[in-house]
């Protein structure tokens, strides 16, 4: 029996993540959905940065732009920059307590949402207050995601 390589969870994590974007959710709980495609760039950059790097983020921005009928590379900027960031910072991330990476995690998902307000107001799109809950939704979600794709990982070493 052959074991799962490494590429294949991330490509599948990825694609768990963009079915958990889109999935329908009733009303209010919509606007609180964690920003999965977010978190699961952050955890691949900082756990594998030589194979998930800023050029799959973009990608995979472009991919939920598509998703998700935002303006084509209004996602793939964001996620762009927040890889850079994790990338230039990962071998610190890796090392934190789960209490810092968090923070950490919330600062880059605010960097995230910070370019889609920006570029949101300069297009002209009507900006709700309720726009900031998924970054905090998504800090509550992170430990349970990341002990999930870390599992994976486990798995396949």
């Amino acid at each position: 029996m052959r074991r799962p390589h490494l590429g294949t969870s991330v490509v599948l994590s990825f694609l768990a993540a963009f079915a958990l974007t889109i999935v329908p959710l009733p009303g209010q709980l919509s606007a609180m959905r964690p920003d999965f495609v977010a978190m699961t760039v952050v955890f691949w950059i900082v756990s594998i940065p030589s194979w998930v790097g800023v050029g799959i983020a973009w990608i995979c921005g472009l991919a939920l732009d598509t998703l998700t009928g935002a303006l084509l590379g209004e996602h793939a900027a964001a996620l762009a920059l927040i890889a850079w960031i994790a990338f230039r910072f990962h071998q610190r991330i890796r090392v934190f307590p789960l209490w810092q990476e968090c923070f950490a995690v919330f600062l880059l998902l605010c960097v995230y949402h910070l370019v889609l307000t920006w570029v949101g107001g300069t297009i002209g799109r009507h900006l709700s207050s309720l726009q900031w809950i998924p970054v905090l939704t998504s800090v509550i979600v992170w430990p349970l995601w990341s002990h999930a794709l870390n599992s994976a990982v486990r798995r396949v070493r």
